[in-house]
Formats: C-alpha cells, sequence, structure tokens
C-alpha cells in the first residue's frame, strides 16, 4: 500500500512537471508569434548597446560636425557655373536609423521622429528655375530645362527634401524664393541678400542647403542614376567654394570651406553606405557660393538636366537620412 502511494506522488510529479514546461511553451510561443506579427506591420525593435538583437538596418558612420557660428555678410559672388552630372536612378525611400542607446519601438515609414526637433536647417535654391528633362511635356519652360513653375523646378524638391527632415524631428525652413530674376548672372547676389536678411532678423542655422540641379555635359545616360530594384535615382553632388575667385586673390570674405567640407563629405559617405555610386566625389570650387556665411553650409547638386523630376524626388529619402545621420 505504500508502494502505491509513492508511485502515485511520482507520476504526479512528473505530470506536474509536464504541464509546468507546456505551460512555458506556449507563453514562448505565444510572444513569438506577437514578435513576427510586429515586424510585419512595420514595427523594428531597437535596443542598447548591450544588444539582445541586431537591427535589420545597418547603423550608418556618424561623423561630428561643427557648430553653426554667427555668419558674417560680405562681397557678392560671381554666379556659379555648375558640375556636369553622371548616373542616377529612382529609389525607395531608405531605412529610418534609430537614435543610439535606450530601447523603442519604430514603426518605418510611419514614424521617425528622433529628438532633433533643437536642429535647425534653410534649405533654399539660388538657381530656383532650375528643372529637369521631361518625357512627356507636363511644364512650360521659360528657357531649355528651366521652369518657373514651382511644382516642376527645384522649389518642388526643396519640398520634398523639406518634408522629409521634418518627419525625422528637424526644425525645417523652406525659403521657396525666386533668385534669377531678372539675370541668371546676378542670382547669387540676391540669395545673399535674403540670407542676411534672415541673420540681421536673428535667424541661425545649424545647416544651410543651397539645392540645386546639376548641368549635364558628358557621359550617357546610365551614368546619370543609380538603380534600386526598379527604381532610378537621381545622383547627387556636394559642392564647396573655397572663395579664391578666378584670379586666386579671392573674396575679401571667404568661407570656412576646410569646415563645410567636414560636412558635405560625411553626407557623402553615408549616401554612399547606403547605396554604392549614390553620391559623387565632394568638388572643390574656387567660387565662393554665399558659403562664407556660416561654416555650416553646402551646395548640393540634385541630378542633371538629364535625369528626370521623378529620378531627383527618389534622391530625396536617402538625402535626408544621410543629413540625420550627420547632424546627431
Amino acid at each position: 500500500m505504500h508502494l502505491i502511494t509513492k508511485r502515485k506522488l511520482i507520476l504526479w510529479i512528473v505530470v506536474y512537471t509536464l504541464a509546468l514546461l507546456l505551460a512555458v511553451w506556449l507563453i514562448v510561443h505565444l510572444s513569438l508569434l506577437s514578435l513576427e506579427s510586429a515586424k510585419s506591420q512595420g514595427a523594428v525593435a531597437v535596443f542598447s548597446q548591450d544588444n539582445l538583437f541586431a537591427v535589420d538596418t545597418p547603423a550608418p558612420t556618424q561623423t561630428a560636425l561643427p557648430a553653426s557660428a554667427a555668419p558674417a555678410s560680405s562681397a557678392l559672388p560671381a554666379s556659379a557655373s555648375h558640375a556636369s552630372a553622371s548616373p542616377a536612378t529612382e529609389t525607395p525611400a531608405p531605412p529610418s536609423v534609430a537614435p543610439d542607446g535606450g530601447f523603442r519601438i519604430e514603426v518605418i515609414g510611419r514614424e521617425s521622429v528622433p529628438p532633433l526637433a533643437q536642429k535647425r536647417i534653410l534649405i533654399y535654391h539660388t538657381h530656383t528655375y532650375e528643372a529637369y528633362e521631361q518625357a512627356e511635356k507636363k511644364y512650360q519652360e521659360t528657357q531649355k530645362w528651366r521652369t518657373t513653375d514651382p511644382e516642376y523646378n527645384m522649389v518642388r524638391v526643396g519640398e520634398e527634401l523639406t518634408a522629409l527632415l521634418t518627419g525625422l524631428g528637424f526644425s525645417v525652413t523652406h525659403d521657396p524664393g525666386a533668385y534669377e530674376p531678372p539675370e541668371l548672372s546676378s542670382a547669387y547676389t540676391r540669395s545673399l541678400a535674403m540670407l542676411e536678411k534672415r541673420i540681421a532678423e536673428g535667424e541661425s542655422y545649424d545647416l544651410y542647403i543651397d539645392l540645386h540641379r546639376d548641368a549635364y555635359s558628358q557621359g550617357v545616360k546610365g551614368d546619370n542614376y543609380v538603380t534600386v530594384g526598379d527604381i532610378r535615382v537621381a545622383k547627387l553632388m556636394m559642392l564647396i567654394g573655397k572663395g579664391e575667385g578666378a584670379t586666386g586673390e579671392g573674396f575679401g570674405e571667404k568661407p570656412e570651406w576646410e569646415k563645410n567640407l567636414v560636412i558635405a563629405q560625411a553626407i557623402t559617405d553615408s549616401l554612399n553606405e547606403q547605396k554604392k555610386g549614390l553620391c559623387r566625389d565632394v568638388r572643390l570650387k574656387t567660387g565662393r557660393f554665399n558659403q562664407h556665411i556660416a561654416p555650416c553650409c553646402v551646395l548640393i547638386e540634385v541630378g542633371n538636366n538629364k535625369n528626370t523630376l521623378q529620378e531627383a524626388l527618389a534622391a530625396m529619402p536617402y538625402l535626408a537620412d544621410a543629413i540625420a545621420q550627420c547632424l546627431r
């Protein structure tokens, strides 16, 4: 009788243990299902440096940038001649990058607002009317590859970049002013007046972007874009002015071009980490391009006149992501 009781006790212990293991398995299984469901809806779990899991998207290299300085007014720059551009292509939006440290859930494509509201960016267009190739006559040209229609010139590209950077948490001012009239050769004089007026009114920014479309001169059509999937994305290029002038004597007030170059190179590197060949090498020129106003200025060429507007717009998510990495 005593032996039977001991056997029953052992049997109950075995049954209880199996039931406990089954319960644990069910809990783990349901948790994994829940995680998979969250991922399928676009959520990515991001952990601190003690990472338990790796994020799907690679963390881009971060580059420290100089703080913006109080800009000063200066002599009037000569108009710029842009360098020829090369291939680019349309592309899906690049993955958002999570800030260092901490744990959060980021829903890609729906919400990506890191704490960057204190970072201020000004986007403007010295050559506002620059436009792109049109397969179909969708805009009225005022000159070849130029239009006053803001839906098809650089204002449209600036609006796209502004929206993306705002979504990433930056405080962005987009100036859509037309600085080409009455004469293209003096456009930099008028955009400088706008910059000086803003500075006089107390505005300051962590990054000044003069957004342009480059001029095509050599190469084949395929050199103007990169392809991601079946989308063409226009190639980009950073342009930095040294302020030496054509004779070498330069302007009375020159840019701190080495600091501007740090920013330009950081953005270039980040773009090429996202997609090899997306951004050309930084181009140094003898002009000034109004980059003397602060040590945080860059002129960005978005494709060239042989690219389409859609190819240019497809590059903006990549550019916004690269800027975000550099300003973190």
